[in-house]
């Protein structure tokens, strides 16, 4: 059984500058803004939600399938993948667009200012969601962030098939408005947000934690190193925060939770146990810079989750 995941690939370009933006820019000068600084430090990452989300399913072991558009430069990445043995038949090249990226400028204070280009993302909308592989049927699928046309296209044809799907808005929300987030709820089987975008979601659509609950299978709010909650059936799941070993980067914890809940879902795990595989992935991220620089074998995993949670994985 496969896991559909629709969203975006994107190459991140991370710079730091080594002093503070509240010394370079003055307050009284911001519409003459012309500012430059030095970044003698630079990485460049390879993301989006659906190249994260599959890598970390990839190490699970789960049966990953990235569904985006990509452009012209994604050369380095196809052999980032193909080194990783993540599946690529899915991804659709745009050949005269880039794809997409961003463009990340972060101080010592931690401030960051960012410039996105969403190129082949664009047209997400160019993809059809498929309902068999040849490795089987296409048992769940998920919509996360990437072209707007594409999220409301592939909700709307997840539903069609009858593919259960969770629906991962992320920082696609404010592309939405509160009728459009209320459609997306109601075909979707699971949500999954943070804590903030939760309360956007309520704000927008006037409804309650509560009362999105009892619309999808189950509703899953994550607030960093506080846990997680799971809503589903009327009983609230306290996650645990898996310990991680040091804090170098939180880019893309959420992508890798989100692949922990695939893979319960895929094995049909209870929530508990989905909640803490889900909870580990992201503790084991967030120990190394960028999203997918992490990696382990499943016996590790599993070692590390009974020594974390004190009962066996199966």
């Amino acid at each position: 059984m496969s896991a559909l995941i629709c969203g975006s690939m994107a190459f991140d370009t991370i710079m730091v500058f080594s002093g503070q933006f509240k010394n370079e820019i003055l307050p009284d000068k911001v519409h003459i803004l012309n500012v430059s600084f030095l970044v003698p430090k630079l990485r460049r990452e390879f993301g989006g939600t659906a190249g994260n989300i599959a890598y970390n399913l990839n190490l699970l072991g789960g049966d990953a399938l990235p569904m985006a558009t990509i452009g012209h430069d994604f050369g380095p990445y196809a052999a980032w993948l193909e080194q990783h043995g993540v599946q690529q038949q899915f991804l659709k090249t745009v050949p005269d667009a880039y794809t997409a990226q961003a463009y990340i400028t972060t101080d010592l204070d931690d401030n960051q200012i960012t410039a996105f280009h969403p190129g082949a993302m664009s047209f997400a909308h160019t993809q059809s969601i498929v309902k068999k592989t040849d490795k089987g049927p296409v048992k769940i699928g998920t919509v996360s962030p990437d072209g707007r046309d594409g999220m409301l296209l592939h909700a709307t044809q997840f539903a069609d098939a009858g593919i259960p799907f969770i629906f991962d808005p992320g920082q696609g929300l404010p592309m939405f408005t509160g009728d459009e987030l209320k459609d997306f709820i109601n075909k979707a089987s699971y949500v999954a947000v943070n804590d903030y975008e939760s309360e956007i979601i309520m704000s927008r659509t006037g409804w309650t934690l509560k009362q999105i609950a009892e619309r999808v299978d189950a509703l899953i709010v994550t607030s960093g190193g506080k846990g997680s909650h799971i809503f589903a059936k009327s009983k609230v799941h306290e996650i645990p925060c898996a310990a991680a070993h040091s804090l170098a980067d939180p880019t893309g914890c959420g992508d890798a939770y989100r692949a922990g809940l695939l893979y319960g879902l895929l094995r049909g795990l209870d929530w508990e146990t989905t909640g803490r595989v889900a909870s580990l992935i992201g503790a084991i991220k967030i120990e190394r810079p960028g999203p997918q620089n992490h990696t382990f074998t499943m016996e590790q995993f599993r070692a590390r989750f009974k020594k974390e949670f004190r009962y066996d994985l199966l």
